[in-house]
């Protein structure tokens, strides 16, 4: 049952960013647009308007202004944007150069804490940028990082556009060969790196893995490490290696020119989990990325110079390039590396309250962790500064949305949000000005003209269907790495409707609210007896149960139908009996529906994850139908999977 959980007052609303926006846009065109979804409207009736007044509400920086918004609107994918302009992503990102406010805080794991203004920041970025040019970086080339999240990382990113290079990144705690697939493919030139990482308390050497990433991809000819744990050793042992200290050019902010290049300039590769086959590098454009994670930061998150962000995140995930976008507002970030919860479940709370954090980002899967501990944030730690709590990364049950208004904060804006990799950024969203309602995303985002189709392609509502987006974004990928005809492109997002993004998802659009409901992946959609039913639907329920520590729901193929089997993974100590069997089914069978009540219920001893924490389905359903895993280094625990081949022969002969 859905429910209200928070509504804005009309100070709340008058005070926003989003507000001002309407303001704007009323005045230049003379239109009376008084709430979100009068605005959402006009800005998928009017792509062209919408995008060109977003482009100076903004204050976009450009060298050479577009000549026309773009290309071709009926062009999907290619409709080409923002034609003729020429400008720079860093230089747009680092326009703050005079505050001496902290653009970067840094807490870590053991960590001194540290701090970085924006006017300091500038400095550090083009003394890099120099750097790179010295070294002969040109425009297009790639560079990479295998990095914790830290402030150099940021930096180097920075760097990187400020001289017109490609910018790609995995964090330290994947595996040699995991970083190989995804950089190997774009053979990076410069890589950005680290003397190893700290987690739970332990520190991590990674040379070892950095000399088999320089094995891997020869085309990498210089290394500049940064110090974390303290080891400045590894620079002997690594050929071409320089620390980064020596190699950043003191004292070149003076006449520093950015590279100015055409917004269709490729700016990130962004790598998908890998986990059907080797990783698809998305190709990203600097004016496409820059106005759309402006629009979701400073509109959807209401961001302003006053504001300090903290994402859970890592260098492998969007969310990363994401909350470093936010430096463009003025805004700043507190990069957190380690396991937010080490040495105990306080410890990111405490970090919040200490650095005054008004924006919290975080998953679902670590809201539903620390609900099943009772932990409490409220009980723990006080949070007068936090006004916003952003979360992603997959489905969160109706439950997790009440969580965080009765143990976290009763008078926040709830932000539940989502995209993905490919759009670095949202199709769905939140926006400040709306109620908020459990279960629920507030609605699409501006300039996203997403709808629900059933099996015929057909608009549906208040009904399940596949998330498309009907309209280009300025942000889509400008193309996939190494796809000369565009055919990999075309395969992946507009194959089941021509001319029609299908994003692979599995929604119901609310027609009372105008609200989203996510119910996980389309490709993972179970049909026993041709009934679709998404997997989030089962997880929603099970994983209420004390007993349970995780899950994961596969429909096999089985006697001409499809079968529901379930993996659960229990809370340690706990066996899976014929009583919790019993227990499962019954909570499916009253609060979903007899059709979710998996034919077989197993205990596993671990549930197989991407690198960023997502549930596997993919290589699981793979093994349990017969298929071969392509992509075992994708995953954060291969080893998982060792125990569903192992068990293949039970459920080939189980009845």
């Amino acid at each position: 049952m859905r429910k209200l959980l928070w509504k804005p007052s009309d100070e709340y609303v008058k005070n926003t960013n989003m507000y001002a926006f309407m303001e704007y846009v009323n005045a230049k065109l003379g239109l009376a647009i008084d709430d979100y979804q009068s605005l959402y409207k006009w800005s998928v009736d009017y792509p062209i308007e919408f995008w060109d007044t977003l482009w100076h509400y903004l204050d976009i920086k450009s060298s050479r202004p577009y000549s026309n918004l773009v290309h071709d609107l009926s062009e999907f994918p290619g409709a080409g944007w923002f034609i003729d302009a020429k400008l720079n992503y860093a230089e747009n990102m680092l326009r703050f150069s005079s505050s001496l406010d902290p653009a970067i805080i840094f807490r870590g794991e053991n960590q001194v804490r540290s701090e970085i203004s924006h006017k300091d920041l500038y400095k550090q970025v083009v003394g890099l940028a120099e750097a790179l040019r010295q070294e002969g970086i040109k425009a297009g080339d790639i560079i990479a990082a295998y990095m914790p999240n830290m402030p150099q990382t940021v930096i180097a990113m920075l760097a990187c556009s400020a001289v017109g290079a490609v910018w790609c990144s995995c964090a330290t705690d994947i595996g040699p060969q995991a970083a190989i697939d995804r950089l190997g493919q774009v053979k990076p030139v410069v890589l950005f790196t680290s003397d190893g990482y700290l987690y739970k308390g332990k520190p991590f050497d990674v040379i070892e893995n950095v000399k088999a990433i320089l094995e891997g991809i020869p085309s990498i000819r210089r290394v500049v490490i940064s110090p974390y744990r303290g080891d400045s050793s590894i620079i002997n042992e690594i050929p071409g290696s320089v620390s980064y200290a020596d190699f950043l050019v003191r004292n070149a902010a003076e006449g520093f020119e950015f590279e100015q290049l055409p917004s269709q300039h490729p700016l990130f590769i962004m790598f998908s989990s890998g986990t059907t086959g080797k990783p698809k590098c998305m190709v990203q454009s600097a004016a496409g990325v820059l106005i759309n994670q402006l629009k979701e930061l400073v509109l959807h998150n209401d961001m302003k110079p006053s504001d300090r962000m903290l994402y859970i995140t890592s260098c492998s995930w969007m969310m990363w390039n994401w909350q470093a976008a936010a430096i463009g507002t003025g805004a700043s970030i507190v990069l957190y590396d380690g396991n937010p919860s080490y040495p105990d479940t306080s410890a990111i709370w405490k970090i919040l309250e200490e650095e005054r954090v008004t924006i919290f980002g975080l998953s679902a899967s670590y809201v539903h962790t620390i609900m099943k501990e009772q932990f409490s944030p409220k009980e723990a730690v006080s949070l007068p500064y936090l006004r916003a709590i952003s979360q992603t990364g997959s489905v969160l049950t109706n439950e997790g949305f009440e969580y965080i208004y009765k143990e976290i904060k009763e008078d926040l804006h709830f932000n539940s949000i989502a995209g993905g990799t490919e759009i670095n950024g949202c199709l769905s969203s939140g926006n400040p000005i709306s109620p908020v309602y459990s279960g629920e995303l507030q609605g699409p985002g501006l300039g996203m003209k997403i709808n629900a189709y059933n099996e015929k392609g057909e608009q549906v509502r208040d009904e399940q269907g596949e998330l498309v987006c009907e309209l280009p974004a300025p942000s889509m990928p400008i193309k996939f790495w190494d796809d000369p005809d565009g055919s990999r492109y075309l395969d992946a997002y507009f194959r089941v409707y021509p001319g029609i993004w299908h994003h692979g998802d599995y929604v119901m659009i609310h027609s009372d609210t105008g609200g989203i409901t996510y119910f996980g992946r389309s490709d993972s959609i179970l049909k026993p007896s041709g009934v679709r039913i998404g997997t989030a639907e089962i997880y929603n329920q099970v994983e209420k149960i004390p007993q349970i520590a995780d899950s994961l729901a596969i429909g096999q193929n089985y006697r001409g139908d499809q079968r529901i089997i379930l993996f659960v993974q229990t809370q340690e100590g706990i066996e899976l009996d014929d009583e919790l069997k019993e227990e499962i089914a019954k909570v499916l069978r009253v609060n979903a529906s007899p059709r979710h009540v998996p034919a077989i219920i197993m205990q596993v001893p671990d549930i197989p994850t991407t690198l960023n924490g997502k549930k596997v389905e993919s290589a699981v359903s793979n093994i349990i139908n017969g298929r071969k895993v392509t992509n075992r280094d994708a995953l954060g625990n291969p080893e998982a999977l060792d125990y569903f081949t192992g068990i293949l022969p039970l459920l080939t002969e189980a009845d």
